[in-house]
């Protein structure tokens, strides 16, 4: 029976089925919820810094490419601690005890480091589906964080959507 249960999150669709399998492990253990959102560079949306040739020392980082860069990454960091706030809502209202915390860094170092801190037993979490040399040179958050957390880690997988079916749906919203 799982008493604690980090659920880790990012700002994908991927992250809201990752909650709801979370919360619903957490209802029917009446455990305790932490979820987490990452900031980090790896996340797909997250900020990216513009580079850009000017007349300078270091061209690509130019005043202005900071300075948007840094306008940009407060918005990430707000837009994840609106989703925090709206999940540990949700599962409150279903009656759990639930807080949120967002970091900054190495997703899956991330993840395993407060997993020790709050003594979570369970760990959910979603995965991007890499392989190959982008697994490689990326790495892989949830192979990470199974192979160093010292709990039990539940990957959540979204089934593929067949193309036929997808070509089925954007042609009858064209026709629409």
């Amino acid at each position: 029976m799982f008493k604690k249960i980090l659920v880790a999150l990012d700002q994908s669709p991927m992250g809201q089925r990752v909650f709801e399998e979370g919360l619903a492990i957490a209802k029917a253990n009446q455990a305790s919820m932490m979820l987490l959102h990452v900031l980090s560079a790896e996340e797909d949306g997250s900020p990216q810094i513009l580079v850009s040739p000017d007349i300078g020392y270091y061209p690509a980082l130019s005043d202005t490419n900071l300075l948007i860069y840094r306008e940009q990454w407060e918005q990430y960091e707000k837009k994840g601690l609106a989703m925090l706030d709206r999940w540990v809502e949700t599962a409150k209202n279903e009656g759990l005890v639930a807080e949120s915390t967002q970091n900054v860094g190495q997703a899956g170092k991330n993840i395993c480091k407060l997993v020790e801190q709050w003594g979570a037993d369970l760990v959910v979490m979603g995965r991007r589906g890499r392989s190959g040399l982008t697994a490689l040179l990326l790495g892989s958050v949830s192979n990470y964080v199974l192979h160093h957390a010292p709990c039990s880690v539940l990957i959540v997988h979204i089934e593929p959507t067949p193309k036929s079916s997808s070509a089925q749906s954007e042609a009858s919203a064209a026709a629409s």
